[in-house]
């Protein structure tokens, strides 16, 4: 008798998971959205005539889609554009605007009269962050462990020379190699992508600029990252997958240590013999299953990931000032990464990230326009929980491009929509708007992150960043595979419990 799979959210996870139980012969899927579009934060808005992508930007580990669509069989539907550069880096009070290459020659020559011997420095740290990479690939970060000592004893097959880096931060790290404070910073910016400081971050994640710079770079969608979503929407309503929309789990049903049904808001009955939980892996035991050690007393000591707070802008004019992807810092990086995390307030002088994917997707705004993406990362609401200021924080940070981009942006806003962290929370149930889910310390890392087999319901399952193996589109990818290995286990010991 066939089993039926009910997956709550439609994510990159949930859609990953869906692809390959369809290629394995499950054809009772139904996927249960609380947005009223899938993809998670993998998502779209559109107004005015402009696209935008409403999270991600850009990946890295390429190869992982097209091993999940390999195994799924099917052709890779996508069409990938690598990033060259990378993003540029414009530093406050400078004219200097550093473009980060993947080639060292030219990354080297955006350093010269800063930093003496730049690309021997570079070559150096590249190539330990390679080791670090390729040795903890497949014995940590692709696989499955079953308890803390076999978590344990992957870690001991890990060459002990990248222990001591476990132990002390990136930013230390950086300080042994480079003597430049734009080096650093610039070396540094990949701990954000982890929702992080480099001050708080171990170093084992230096392995982040070797898959930037050396091992597979930076890559965009023809069209708009959104294309992923879509394209992998369409494949599964082809193979018969369901979608419900409008759909907020609340509670539960339970049966001989399996749940048999999650009820949504509307009191509706979702049954299924196998679930799948695309929600947040911590949060999602908490406030559903109302687990003690996942309260929200202890939810909110746990470490999590900066908030997002985003601004699309549809702009009337083209801006030389801007490529594809660029980051806007300040002067003080140390003293505004040590208190960003914890500020009730809004930053006087905000570090962010801009996105102007018509610089590379004309489609994605009318002829003559740009549309820009803005990230700034922020506290979430256990320290910041009033966004009622979110309008003026955006006036500060449009000024400010503006200003550093040498246009009026301000003048020429043809659509604005803000997003701060209560609205990530709203939309799409992110813990606080904590953005990435939780962070990458060592006690919430392997083993100590929340399983993605649940603990008390041995049919329940969970996929996505707060789970193994961590946060990232190519992260989020390799987590379906590894809680579909769980659940091919789990299927064989067990009977239909459904008709």
């Amino acid at each position: 008798m066939e089993k039926k799979v009910l997956i709550v959210g439609s994510g990159l996870g949930a859609l990953s998971t869906a692809l390959r139980l369809s290629s394995m012969g499950y054809s009772r899927i139904k996927i249960v959205e609380k947005y009223h579009s899938p993809g998670g934060r993998l998502n779209i808005l559109k107004d005015q005539g402009f696209t935008f992508d409403m999270g991600p930007s850009f990946f890295s580990m390429s190869y992982e889609f097209d091993e999940l669509f390999k195994a799924c069989g099917m052709n890779n539907p996508l069409k990938f554009r690598k990033l060259d550069p990378l993003y540029s880096v414009n530093f406050a009070g400078s004219e200097r605007l550093f473009r980060i290459f993947t080639d060292l020659d030219k990354l080297a020559a955006e350093f010269e009269g800063i930093e003496p011997n730049f690309k021997e420095k570079a070559q150096k740290y590249l190539e330990n962050a390679g080791k670090i990479f390729h040795d903890t690939e497949y014995k940590v970060v692709k696989s499955n462990f079953n308890s803390t000592p076999s978590y344990l004893l992957s870690l001991a097959q890990v060459p002990w020379k990248h222990a001591p880096r476990m132990f002390y931060s990136m930013w230390t790290d950086l300080e042994n190699t480079f003597e430049s404070e734009e080096a650093k910073v610039i070396f540094s910016l990949v701990a954000f992508f982890l929702g992080a400081t480099p001050f708080d971050t171990p170093a084992v994640y230096k392995l982040l600029s070797y898959t930037e710079l050396v091992h597979d770079g930076y890559w965009n969608v023809e069209g708009g990252m959104y294309k992923i979503t879509e394209a992998m929407v369409k494949e599964l309503e082809q193979r018969g997958v369901q979608f419900e929309y409008g759909v907020e789990i609340s509670d539960y049903i339970a049966k001989n240590g399996k749940v048999t049904g999650f009820t949504d808001t509307r009191g509706n009955i979702h049954e299924a013999d196998i679930m799948v939980v695309n929600a947040d892996a911590a949060s999602f035991r908490g406030e559903i299953f109302k687990r003690p050690k996942f309260s929200e007393e202890k939810l909110d000591k746990m470490d999590w990931t900066l908030a997002p707070f985003t601004i699309y802008l549809g702009v009337k004019g083209k801006i030389e000032g801007l490529n594809h992807h660029n980051y806007f810092l300040g002067s003080n990086f140390r003293d505004y990464a040590d208190k960003i995390f914890k500020l009730s307030v809004n930053p006087e002088k905000p570090y962010y990230y801009v996105t102007a994917s018509s610089k590379s997707n004309p489609e994605c705004a009318p002829e003559g326009c740009e549309n820009l993406f803005i990230l700034c990362p922020v506290p979430d609401m256990r320290y910041k929980p009033n966004w009622s200021d979110a309008e003026a924080l955006a006036d500060v940070i449009i000024k400010d491009l503006g200003d550093r981009v040498g246009y009026d942006i301000s003048s020429n806003i043809i659509t604005k929509i803000v997003m701060p962290p209560t609205e990530w929370k709203d939309k799409l149930n992110l813990y606080k708007g904590s953005g990435l889910g939780l962070a990458h310390g060592l006690n919430q890392i392997g083993a100590f992150r929340p399983k993605n087999q649940d603990e008390e319901f041995d049919n329940v399952f969970y996929v996505g960043a707060s789970t193994t193996p961590g946060t990232g589109l190519p992260m989020v990818v390799i987590s379906s595979r590894l809680a579909v290995e769980r659940i091919a286990e789990f299927d064989k010991k067990q009977e239909p419990v459904l008709a």
